[in-house]
């Protein structure tokens, strides 16, 4: 099946829409403009293959196949079946219903998933002749988003979301999100010949997503996508486009990660998922709290998520970390720190203003980005 274009949407955390804009935008991809928690796009199947394989910031690709405006279910129903679903659903592939609405009038979502399921039953009954579909193949996950009334039909490609790169299947309490700490590494300009250090280094998110990205290792390496399920997809696609990942990988990088904890546990957790990760060699940890942070390279990006007051320790326990890392986080040549925290009175605690900040999410967690660079 050939198709002249496929219009995508990557929906990903809020705050970093412009990231995931520029690096779709990087790898050659066309028709790329950000909206409010996603980043819409357009090409073929291999472009569909090369973002779930390399993106280190869409939590997922779904195909694009409709937009339109619904006040009623029978508008919906008609929206919905005015799209070419024999393109994409065999007579016997699985195709499930689930999604959002948010300020719209449609706003009860099991009955949108309801009127939405019936309109594709009916445009393929009419495809295919059949009345019934046990739907025993492929799946092929349909997803609605109604937003103020405008209607948005998608097909996931990705399964699993894209945050879940294969390496990290135990983290310890509270863990990052891999596609965030991916953006922490981007915002604290991490390159080939980059240290990273992480003293909270947890699960070992932070630092496995910054070597990653310094050696061009593409996240979905090492896990599979629903997609290639798909009977209307040609499997040699997947297969090329990993081998463009292998061909990509930056074995000569110089970059260096030191992970720093004081939970034993959270040390060896961190060394087996640097494994999994294949760049346990790029990385050493070991076990030492905040109150013994000490490093004698002459340039490194510290990068961390420290324990959260309402989440692991009470607040002022958190905020005495904040003041321990404050006055270890010394103003040096060649070094920056970047700090992730919910904690609007950080600053505060810190002991100085951040020489920039930016919103981002946590999950459902709003937090603030303390990024610290400036020597003087």
């Amino acid at each position: 099946m050939v198709m002249d274009k496929i219009n995508f949407s990557a929906p990903c955390l809020f705050g970093i829409e412009g990231i995931c804009a520029d690096e779709l935008k990087r790898m050659g991809i066309e028709n790329v403009s950000a909206e409010n928690g996603r980043v819409l796009f357009s090409g073929d199947f291999s472009t569909l293959a090369r973002v779930n394989l390399c993106s280190r910031y869409a939590e997922r690709v779904h195909i694009l196949l409709g937009r339109f405006r619904a006040f009623s279910f029978e508008e919906l129903f008609q929206g919905v079946k005015n799209i070419s679903w024999e393109n994409w659903i065999t007579a016997d592939e699985e195709f499930p219903v689930k999604g959002h609405s948010v300020r719209s009038k449609l706003s009860s979502v099991p009955d949108c998933q309801k009127i939405i399921k019936k309109a594709v039953v009916s445009r393929l009954s009419a495809k295919y002749g059949k009345t019934w579909f046990d739907e025993t193949g492929s799946r092929h996950q349909i997803q609605f988003l109604i937003m103020k009334d405008e209607v948005s039909i998608m097909l996931d490609t990705s399964g699993e979301g894209l945050h879940k790169r294969g390496y990290r299947r135990d983290s310890t309490a509270a863990p990052i999100k891999e596609t965030l700490a991916a953006a922490m590494a981007d915002l604290s300009h991490v390159r080939p010949f980059s240290t990273v250090i992480d003293p909270f280094c947890g699960s070992g998110t932070i630092l496995i997503e910054s070597a990653m990205k310094a050696m061009n290792i593409a996240p979905g390496l090492r896990r599979s996508f629903s997609a290639e399920k798909w009977r209307i997809m040609p499997p040699e696609i997947w297969s090329q486009e990993r081998e463009r990942c292998l061909d990509l990988i930056d074995h000569n990088a110089e970059f260096c990660g030191y992970g720093y904890d004081i939970d034993p546990e959270a040390v060896e957790l961190t060394a087996a998922n640097a494994k999994k990760a294949g760049v346990e060699k790029r990385i050493s940890v070991m076990q030492r709290g905040i109150a013994d942070f000490d490093c004698d390279n002459e340039r490194a990006a510290v990068i961390c998520n420290p324990p959260y007051g309402e989440r692991l320790l009470d607040i002022e326990q958190a905020r005495e970390l904040y003041r321990i890392m404050g006055k270890k986080f010394v103003k040096r040549q060649g070094w920056s720190y970047t700090i992730i925290s919910p904690d609007d009175t950080f600053e505060a605690s810190f002991g100085r203003a951040a020489d920039k900040r930016r919103k981002l999410y946590n999950g459902m967690i709003k937090c603030q980005l303390y990024m610290y660079f400036k020597n003087k």
